[in-house]
Formats: C-alpha cells, sequence, structure tokens
C-alpha cells in the first residue's frame, strides 16, 4: 500500500488530538471485546491461512461497517455511481480493505490489545486509542473510529501507526482514489480495476 500523508489526514489528525478526552468505557468495551477477537483469529497457529482469512473476514464483517467506509471514501460518487457500480465498488472497496487490515495487523501479531483511552467527538462518535501488546517491545498503537450508540456500535475508520505515520485508511485513500475518479470523468471502471490491482499486489508481497 503506497503511504501517502494527505493534508486531510494532517488535519483530521489534529482536530482528534484537540479534543477532550472521556472515559466512553461501553466504546472502549466493544473495541477491546471485538479487536482482541480479531487478533486471537490471526495468532490462532491451528488456523491454516485460509481458514485464518475467512475468520478475519468474518470478524470484519461485523466490527466494521464498510458500506458506510466505502461511500465515504469516494464522496460525491456514491451518489453519482449507478446501483450496479456501487455495489462492484462496494465488493472491490471491501476485499482491498480486509487485505490492509490482515496484512498490516498480521505483520504485528501480539498477544493483546490494550485500549489507552478514547476521544469524543460528539455523542455518537468516538476514536479507541489502543495499543496491540507485543513480548518483543514493538507495540503497535491502533485507534479505531466508532459511530453508533450502545448495542449498535461499528467501526468506520482504522488508523495504524506506520513507519511512525498515522494512517487513517479510509482518509488516506478518499484523497487518492476522488483524484482518480475526477482525472477519469468519475469511471467506476478505472476506479475498480485500480483498487483490484492494488489489492493483488498486497497478496502478492504478502506471499513472497
Amino acid at each position: 500500500m503506497k503511504r501517502f500523508i494527505f493534508p486531510a489526514l494532517m488535519a483530521a489528525t489534529l482536530s482528534v488530538s484537540a479534543l477532550p478526552a472521556f472515559a466512553d468505557a461501553k466504546t472502549e468495551a466493544y473495541v477491546k471485546k471485538n479487536a482482541n477477537e480479531v487478533l486471537s483469529t490471526l495468532n490462532n497457529p491451528a488456523l491454516s491461512a485460509k481458514e485464518r482469512t475467512e475468520k478475519f473476514s468474518e470478524y470484519m464483517d461485523q466490527f466494521a461497517d464498510f458500506d458506510a467506509i466505502s461511500n465515504f471514501v469516494i464522496g460525491k460518487y456514491s451518489r453519482r455511481f449507478s446501483e450496479a457500480d456501487l455495489t462492484r465498488y462496494r465488493t472491490a472497496f471491501r476485499n482491498y480493505a480486509m487485505a490492509v487490515y490482515e496484512n498490516e495487523l498480521d505483520a504485528y501479531r501480539g498477544e493483546a490489545v490494550t485500549v489507552r483511552n478514547s476521544v469524543d467527538r460528539s455523542p455518537t462518535d468516538s476514536i479507541v486509542n489502543t495499543v496491540i501488546k507485543r513480548q518483543d517491545g514493538r507495540d503497535m498503537d491502533v485507534r479505531w473510529r466508532v459511530q453508533g450508540k450502545e448495542g449498535n456500535y461499528q467501526v468506520v475508520d482504522v488508523a495504524l501507526n506506520l513507519d511512525g505515520n498515522l494512517i487513517w485508511l479510509a482518509i488516506e485513500q478518499r484523497a487518492q482514489f476522488i483524484a482518480l475518479l475526477d482525472q477519469n470523468n468519475g469511471s467506476a471502471d478505472v476506479l475498480i480495476n485500480k483498487i483490484n490491482s492494488m489489492t493483488a499486489d498486497i497478496k502478492t508481497r504478502k506471499r513472497s
């Protein structure tokens, strides 16, 4: 995955850090429980690579709102695509997002996800700051943006600390994907082909 830091990413990161922190115990508990289940799947030596990917996908489909994330990433074009194109795009984006999350989290396998704190952006929108603890001391910071109310939470973006940079997947890809659509008259085919190519590249690098 190309790791560009866009102005929007920096603005979002600064705005989050400037907000007061509140102890939203229910949101934090939701992230802790589900993130640890995802991590335990990646850490399970009894599963084959195929079984691990399938189980990981099941958890992430429940944990994250991929329709909301994919719509956000293409902005105005989510209203301009035909229903058929929007369905094809959402499928492609989900496959890409799954590949990114699995690849990055798998590379930083840890023993547990520990919640540090949370930041409330609104009564239904929070950032939960966590760390994946590792025995070798190379802990990984992961932030989860959660929307909804108790009993109906879902993650709408995830930030991973990669090479010292905090990368929000949805925010990063929004700038890249909208620019591509603007340059190609809003072509869903061009975007979908690009996303499929990015997904294939991640999987090829992982196998090697």
